[in-house]
């Protein structure tokens, strides 16, 4: 057996610890682990405290005009009917048949012109008869004045009794009242020949033909014989609310001409001019309306009655007024406002006062003045404080070439 080798005393015992194999390998990979982690970090560090690059609001391309002073005419703008001055219906006044029908339908007529012949000829017998009936109670006239005058020389003397006396004044008293009746009798049946010979009561145009020739008529019975209707001049009334009547009566009582433009029934279109007329003398409850009429000669006859108008009645007019493009006003919260548009091509909210318009401009009365400008187009995404850059000529071409109807009638008209 062989002996096991021990260390002598004076030679170091050999450690007991042997080190592993993959002990380097694992250090390693921490130190990487410690550097991902560290850069990781850092990354997040910056990304946390990075601040983006700003990107400034392009400014925004708008429509701008100045206000500027001039004039605008208060007006009222209301629905109107063309009303002539007279509208006569004409009925027969007696009976018999129609013998004549001298006049064309939609025939212009003057007055007293000859336009329908009733049948005449039993009014002349009856007016015959009148006048011999006439002849004969003249006769009896006649002779009992002279016996009233033989009477009275012998009541005189007393050579009669004075009841024949008496009673003979009051013979000649009934023949003198029979000799009126005949000349009333007379002058009736002149009156029904000149009824029997139809003319025309005033100048204006006769409508369609209502009767033929062989037609029986009566007295005051439909259909007419003829309607004739004035053509010019002619009037058209219209309404306006009781809260603007005061104004009106205002300048309509010194004697003021007050300028009416009427236009059709599509608005479009000016077919004449005319002055204020008359104002009724009351207020329709229902509506809280006054009836106003207005005068136009309608030479052209572009007016036919009970057609359908629009009326712009020039109540007065303002001088020296702040006038800007209607569309710069706008709505909201702030109230009625505008977009002022300041030096540094920005643009403010400034709450304003209006007054009347025509549809182009309108009329304000505080909080503008004269010469700043105001944003008219583009306002849908502005806002106080934004940036703007004000349209050039070739792109505000469309917007100042649209214009209202409203507008069109009645351009401002600009102080010097």
């Amino acid at each position: 057996m062989q002996d096991s080798e021990v260390p002598s005393q004076g030679e170091p015992a050999a450690s007991s610890v042997v080190p592993s194999p993959g002990g380097r390998p694992r250090r390693r990979r921490a130190w990487l682990a410690a550097a991902v982690v560290a850069m990781a970090a850092l990354v997040a560090l910056r990304v946390l405290h990075h601040n983006p690059p700003r990107h400034e609001e392009p400014p925004q391309v708008v429509g701008v005009a100045a206000a500027t002073l001039g004039s605008m005419p208060v007006t009222v703008h209301e629905l109107g009917t063309v009303t002539p001055i007279a509208t006569v219906t004409v009925l027969p006044m007696l009976s018999g048949y129609i013998t004549e029908v001298a006049y064309h339908e939609g025939q212009d007529v003057r007055k007293g012109q000859f336009l329908v012949q009733i049948d005449p000829r039993q009014y002349e017998i009856d007016k015959e008869q009148a006048q011999g009936q006439l002849v004969k109670d003249l006769a009896a006239l006649g002779q009992a004045r002279a016996d009233l005058a033989r009477y009275t020389r012998l009541h005189a003397t007393h050579s009669i009794a004075e009841q024949i006396y008496v009673d003979q004044k009051y013979l000649v008293q009934q023949y003198e009242g029979a000799v009126k009746t005949d000349r009333a009798n007379i002058a009736q049946f002149n009156l029904d020949l000149i009824y029997c010979h139809v003319t025309a009561p005033v100048a204006g145009r006769v409508g369609l033909r209502l009767v033929d020739v062989g037609n029986f008529v009566t007295a005051s019975s439909q259909p007419a014989l003829v309607v004739v209707t004035t053509m010019k001049p002619t009037t058209v009334e219209f309404s306006i609310p009781q809260n603007v009547l005061g104004d009106v009566v205002r300048r309509f009582k010194p004697g003021a001409k007050l300028p009416v433009a009427i236009y059709d029934s599509e608005d479009q279109k000016q077919i004449a001019t005319g002055t204020l007329y008359a104002i009724s003398n009351q207020m329709a409850t229902a509506t809280g309306t006054f009836t106003l009429r207005a005068m136009t000669p309608n030479r052209d006859e572009a007016l036919f009655p009970n057609e359908f108008v629009n009326v712009t009645l020039t109540v007065d007019t303002l001088h020296g007024v702040v006038l800007v493009p209607t569309p710069a006003i706008q709505t909201g919260a702030p109230g009625t406002y505008v977009f002022v548009v300041k030096r540094d091509d920005t643009v403010s909210v400034r709450k304003i006062t209006i007054g009347p318009g025509n549809g182009r401009y309108t009329v304000v009365q505080s909080g503008l003045a004269a010469g700043e400008r105001v944003v008219t187009d583009g306002l849908d995404r502005l806002h106080d404080g934004a940036k703007i850059r004000p349209a050039s000529a070739m792109e505000a071409a469309p917007t100042r070439g649209t214009k209202s109807a409203a507008g069109a009638r009645h351009p401002p008209a600009q102080d010097s």
